[in-house]
This record gives C-alpha cells, structure tokens and sequence, in this order.
C-alpha cells in the first residue's frame, strides 16, 4: 500500500513471511556449520596432509582474517548494489570454496580454499542480516533478525557436532561436499525470494530512529557521525571476548578437569540457552531501547560469568549457570544489530558488516589471550577477566552522543 505521496506506508508493511526467514535461517546455519565445523576437523585434515594439529590451526586464522578484512568492503559493496545479487554471488563463492577444500591436493591449496571461504561469508552473513532487517515490520525487526541469528547458534551445537560424526566416520572431505552443495542450492531461491517486493527500507520506523539512545537527529537523517559508528561495533568486540573467551577453552578446562564426559551435554545447555537468550533479546529489543537491551545483556553477561567460575568445579551448578550465562549473553547481540540498523537504516549492510568483523576480532583476541592465560592462571582466572571486560563494554553502551541530544532540543 501506498501513501499519498507514493511512499511505502510505515504502519502498512507487510513484513516477511515464513519463507524468506526460513531461507534466512538455513543460510546461517549451514554457513555457521562451515565455521565451526573446521576445528572439531583439523585432527583428520592434519592426518591427510602430514601436518601438525597446531599447523591446521592455520585455516581456521585465515578464514577469520579474511572475514575481518572482507566484511566491511562487502558490505559497503552490498548497500550501494542490488544485496539480493550480492547475497547469490556470495553463496556460489562458498560453494565453490568449499569445493576447493574438499578436493584440495595439498596444504596449501586447502588454506587458499579457507581464505576463498572467508571472503565469501564475509557477504553472505551481513547481507542476509540487512534483508531481513530493512524487509520486516518496524515492531518485529529485531525479533526476525534474533531468528535468523539463531541459525548460526544452532550451527554452534547440532551443525558442528553432526559434521565432526561425519569425518569420523567418513572422512572430512564428503563435510565440505555436502556443505557446497547445501549452500549452492540455496543461491537459486535467494536469487528469486528477495525480488518478491522492493525492499522497504522506509519501514525504519522515524519514531525508533529518533528515541533516546540511537543517536537522535543524527539518525533522522540517517547520517551518524563515524564516531557513533565505531564505539557501537567497539561494544561487540569486548562482548565477543567475554563470551568466547568462556565458550573457547571450556571443553579443554573439563578435559583437564577429568570430566570430558560432561562436555558434549554441558555445550548442549549452553547451545539452547544462547537460542533463547536470542530470541528474548530480540523480543525485547522490539519492544524497548535496544541500548537498554544491551546494557542489560552486558550487565548480566559480567555477573553470571563470575558465577560460572564460582560453580565450575560443580558440574551440576556449572549446567545452570552456564544456560544463565548463554541466555544473558546472547540477548545482546540481536538488540545491538537492532540498534545498528536504527541508526543507518538506508545502508544498513555496512554497519552490520563492521558489527561482524568487531565479532571475529574479539573471538580471535580471546583465543589468542585465553590460552595463555588458562595455562599460566587456570580456566577461572580467564572467566573473571571476561567478566571485568564486560563491565567498560556496558559502559560503552551507554554513551550517548551529547550533540544528538542538544540537536533533539532544537526546533
């Protein structure tokens, strides 16, 4: 429906249907699969090649290099070209990178093929993100985007595992196969799905762009000023460090604890209680200030990482607090794709690029300062350091830019 003047009517729109979500979905987890797939691999792939564990470890730094280096060009590229044909670009990319990686003759064309892989999921996951978002209803945007998020959180916990059993059983190489031609046949329907409707990125609703907290005048105009930009994805990267500097070294901390039985069911408890902590945090975001969403989430993410360290020698308190820690944890991360997207409504891909690039950077820094800390200090002494991270990355949020505000005030 149309207003009189010819603009999509904000409180008309019909938002999305089952089907594009659920084609938004399944590009996630397959793409999320592919991602954390490789490192539960890398003892059959250092087999096949006659490298060291420690030597595969390399694919997993490239494929995150070239994902941190690539996502924001991709999605500068996505928001000033049709993202429909950036998304169908993207996924043949990725099935023919995971091609090269299933036939790879040697090592280094297998690393080749990773950097292939993260240059192209760089595109895929920001650019599903900024579809969903600028396609669904005002009052329901960050609810669609916690649902296609989760996604890449059941990938975390049933993808993964399932493709580890895979190359067990038959090896690593009939993985990445079976993961090409997933992601290739999904291409066609993105090609057709998102061409349904022109894209009504008038939906951003001008009454969320302007409330307290998403930069005010600025974001009437859809221009905010680049330090609004940076500090925002700035919260994701201390996020992601607290949370993956827990998730990354818990199951060596039980194996070192003589409890490597607990893990597969202990990373299932925290695999649902991320789900759901996504999908409260989208709830909630759509139905307050997304900057308070998050604030939240951080506030709650630093005190119950404390309590996982406190209870982690109880494996059954550990169960609890772990499904506490993950539910907290993840309702940040829709709020704050949310409140990225209220702030650049008309090139919502680019900042949602960055928001993901800021994700790599703090998995990849906890990984890199985790290790060393879990040998020297114990696995406790890195969950209190993740914790008193959260804490400035709460803070962070809560800045608001002192002009928008004086903007707001002006007639």
């Amino acid at each position: 429906m149309q207003s009189p003047r010819g603009e999509p009517a904000v409180d008309t729109v019909p938002g999305l249907s089952a089907g594009p979500v659920a084609l938004a979905w399944l590009t996630q987890f397959l793409v999320g699969t592919d991602l954390f797939v490789v490192a539960p691999l890398l003892p059959h792939i250092a087999a096949s090649f006659a490298v060291s564990v420690a030597g595969t470890g390399l694919l997993v730094t490239a494929f995150s290099i070239a994902y941190v280096v690539a996502s924001p060009f991709a999605g500068w590229v996505s928001d000033r070209w049709d993202r429909a044909s950036v998304l169908v670009v993207a996924l043949v990319l990725f099935s023919a990178a995971n091609v090269g990686t299933a036939l790879a003759p040697g090592f280094g064309v297998l690393l080749v093929a990773r950097v292939m892989a993260g240059l192209a999921a760089a595109a895929t996951g920001p650019t599903v993100y900024a579809l969903v978002s600028t396609r669904a209803r005002p009052q329901a945007r960050a609810q669609l985007l916690a649902v296609v998020g989760s996604g890449l959180l059941t990938a975390l916990w049933v993808g993964a595992p399932a493709g580890s059993l895979l190359g067990r059983y038959v090896g690593w190489r009939p993985a990445f196969v079976i993961l090409a031609a997933g992601t290739f046949l999904l291409a066609l329907p993105h090609a057709f799905v998102w061409r349904a409707r022109p894209e009504q990125v008038a939906a951003a609703a001008p009454e969320r762009a302007v409330r307290p907290g998403t930069g005010g005048a600025a974001a009437r105009t859809g221009r905010p000023g680049t330090g609004i930009a940076v500090s925002a994805v700035a919260v994701t990267t201390l996020w992601a460090f607290s949370v993956y500097s827990l998730y990354t070294f818990l199951a060596v901390a039980l194996h070192s604890d003589g409890r490597a039985a607990t893990v597969p069911w202990l990373l299932v408890a925290y695999g649902i209680g991320a789900v759901v902590g996504g999908q409260v945090g989208g709830r909630c975001a759509d139905r307050a200030d997304p900057v308070r969403v998050t604030r939240s989430a951080l506030a709650l993410t630093a005190v119950l990482e404390a309590v996982v360290a406190l209870v982690f020698p109880l494996t059954g308190a550990l169960a609890g607090a772990l499904t506490l820690f993950a539910l907290a944890a993840y309702a940040f991360f829709p709020a704050q794709q949310r409140h990225l997207v209220d702030l650049f409504p008309e090139r919502a891909t680019a900042p949602l690029s960055w928001n993901n690039s800021a994700l790599f950077v703090g998995l990849s820094l906890a990984g890199a300062v985790g290790g060393q800390i879990v040998h020297a200090l114990g696995y406790p002494a890195l969950l209190y350091l993740g914790a008193g991270v959260a804490v400035p990355a709460c803070l962070v949020a809560r800045g608001r830019p002192a002009r928008s505000r004086g903007e707001r005030q002006r007639p």
